[in-house]
């Protein structure tokens, strides 16, 4: 009996008891189902995170922020120390007494190797915005890093070298703002209002230069230019004490990614050991992707837990079908079919079933991915646009038919075994 031989006879017997098999199955579809799709939610979101990444079109920046030291081990409050720049001090206020960094700071992470320019984040607070003719909406600012791209319906990209004030607003506040479309926005003056040291409350005109599409990164405000951060800070500071220092929350430090990650990781070790964490984009949306790994781990442990129980479903039924075809083991073997042949018979008969099992499982679990994310594409997920909420890698859906056949034939060893160890006389003696 040649290879092919075994494989035509084994799909055979596994179709013998349609009902017996198709049952069988039945556990390792749940399996594969649910293991496929899982992996690829995990891909899809993944794919969404880096692709957005990509947009921004900022990989040489890093995000400085001061480490707290002096925070004790428990949970249990901090020292005060008068010495220490605090937001709170400031003139922040809604933002809190974190950690800042301060003038001196500025310098000392210039001055660490590697690192080629620094600019301080700057979020000055902002009460509303406002178009000619349209009510006041509230509204903040959004994070704005050196050489930022957003994602936009309409109009350009903000010009970080002009001197003119410049704003992208989110596609949500077109209409309100009583535009009739988000290309009609483009090119409009409307208000910042701010309330200034002394409690007036002032405004800056700013030429809106584009309109946002809501994306991960991106956030439900304005994305101001520095020119607006500049002018808005100007007016904030109306009226304030001279003597307050001036603290930031944060600190962009531009570097060389092309030096290579290892370079990358020193220079943030360098920061570090002056007292500063920076972080890379990649190392915040890290944040996020090892939260989605970690739901999609514990989805695929329940997947794989059901692929245990199609296992032992795979060794009942064998074990019936060896038992129910004694005699014609026995007579193969008489015949001279050697005991390898007859296990192969009974593995391959096996991973038949998880064959089957795996690939209506996975096509289920494709057609399913497909209908969720075509219901959610326009309801919970219409403010994401370009996120497919399931990618089905080629490369992992085959993964997970081999692993499920591998799972399969390891599980008919034993049946297969007991069938090749039978004696030949006994089992033609068989009732």
């Amino acid at each position: 009996m040649k290879a092919l031989d075994v494989i035509q006879r084994a799909n055979a017997n596994a179709f013998r008891s349609k009902l017996r098999t198709t049952l069988t199955a039945l556990a390792i579809v749940i399996g594969a189902f649910a293991l496929t799709l899982t992996n690829a939610l995990g891909a899809g979101v993944n794919s969404f995170m880096a692709d957005t990444v990509a947009t921004v079109g900022v990989d040489d920046v890093l995000t400085v922020t001061p480490l707290d030291e002096s925070a004790p081990a428990g949970d249990g409050p901090t020292v005060y120390d008068p010495d220490r720049a605090t937001l709170s001090g400031g003139g922040m206020g809604a933002m809190g007494s974190a950690l800042a960094l301060t003038a001196a700071d500025l310098d000392t992470i210039a001055a660490v190797p590697g690192v080629l320019d620094v600019s301080p984040l700057r979020i000055p607070s902002v009460d509303f915005v406002q178009a000619d003719g349209s009510q006041p909406f509230e509204v903040s600012l959004g994070v704005t890093m050196p050489g930022m791209h957003v994602e936009l319906a309409a109009g350009d990209n903000l010009d970080f070298a002009t001197d003119e004030p410049q704003v992208v607003l989110p596609v949500s506040y077109v209409e309100p703002l009583g535009f009739a479309s988000p290309a009609d926005a483009v090119g409009a003056v409307v208000d910042l209002g701010l309330t200034d040291a002394t409690g007036t409350s002032v405004t800056q005109p700013v030429t809106v230069v584009g309109i946002a599409e809501p994306s991960l990164l991106g956030s439900a405000g304005a994305i101001p230019n520095p020119a607006l951060t500049d002018a808005l800070v100007d007016l904030a500071a109306v009226g304030r004490d001279p003597g307050a220092p001036t603290v930031f929350a944060a600190a962009f430090a531009t570097y060389d990614p092309g030096a290579g990650p290892t370079a990358t990781e020193d220079l943030q070790s360098a920061l570090a050991a002056e007292g500063f964490d920076a972080m890379t984009v990649d190392d915040q949306l890290g944040m996020f992707t090892s939260v989605i790994d970690t739901i999609v781990f514990v989805l695929s442990a329940f997947a794989a837990i059901a692929l245990i129980a199609a296992s032992i479903g795979i060794v009942n039924t064998l074990f019936m079908a060896v038992q129910e075809r004694t005699r014609e083991v026995g007579l193969m073997k008489a015949m001279g079919l050697s005991s390898a042949k007859v296990f192969a018979l009974f593995s391959v008969e096996a991973a038949v079933i998880g064959l089957l099992g795996s690939v209506v499982g996975v096509l289920a679990a494709m057609g399913t991915g497909a209908a969720i994310s075509s219901a959610l594409s326009g309801s919970l997920l219409a403010d994401l646009p370009g996120l497919n909420l399931f990618v089905f890698d080629p490369v992992t859906v085959l993964a997970v038919v081999l692993g499920v056949m591998a799972v399969a034939f390891l599980a008919g060893t034993l049946p297969a075994l007991r069938a090749a160890k039978a004696d030949p006389i006994s089992s033609l003696r068989y009732e």
